[in-house]
């Protein structure tokens, strides 16, 4: 089962977060195997961590669950909040299988939130700055809730666009780096 996760900071939890670095990473050691992709969000000038995407694949709800909680900067304070919802990989890849690299050009993390209907189920026509893409669906993976992708794009209202607007209560747009020691 593929899950999306993240974790967004606490306001004045940079230092903690720099502190706790290494154990973090240690942490998602055991899981490079079973991550789909990983990566902290940015703030506008692209400058300091506001947050940490992980998109990975484990067993059930509970591990997922263990996964996102037993994190050591959630244990420490560091994240203000959690999302994790299921989630579907719908390009059937890793973010290391992406053929744009990780360092070419400008990356989001786009986070369309649910209004009802399923919208953006298939992956949009021009899928080649798509990093990851998929569905934020219900525990039990029956319903719709939203929509998270990884784009390249040259700024974020052109991420913005892999998006249906006005399908959605809200679309978030975050900066977004690749992640890890991979």
């Amino acid at each position: 089962m593929e899950f999306f996760c993240y974790h967004r900071d606490r306001l004045d939890s940079l230092a903690l977060r720099h502190e706790l670095l290494e154990d973090h990473w240690s942490y998602m050691d055991p899981y490079g195997k079973e991550l789909i992709a990983r990566g902290p969000t940015l703030s506008s000038d692209g400058e300091e961590p506001t947050g940490s995407v992980h998109i990975v694949d484990l067993p059930d709800t509970a591990a997922a669950r263990a996964f996102a909680f037993d994190e050591p900067g959630y244990q420490a304070g560091v994240y203000r909040d959690v999302m994790l919802r299921r989630w579907r990989n719908r390009l059937g890849r890793t973010m290391w299988d992406y053929p744009g690299g990780p360092t070419e050009g400008n990356r989001y993390l786009v986070l369309g939130l649910g209004a009802g209907q399923a919208a953006d189920l298939d992956v949009p026509a021009d899928e080649d700055d798509l990093i990851a893409y998929g569905p934020l669906l219900s525990d039990d993976g029956a319903t719709w809730l939203g929509t998270a992708a990884l784009v390249r794009a040259p700024d974020p209202d052109t991420a913005c666009a892999v998006l249906t607007v006005g399908l959605y209560a809200e679309i978030e747009v975050h900066n977004w780096q690749f992640g890890g020691r991979r």
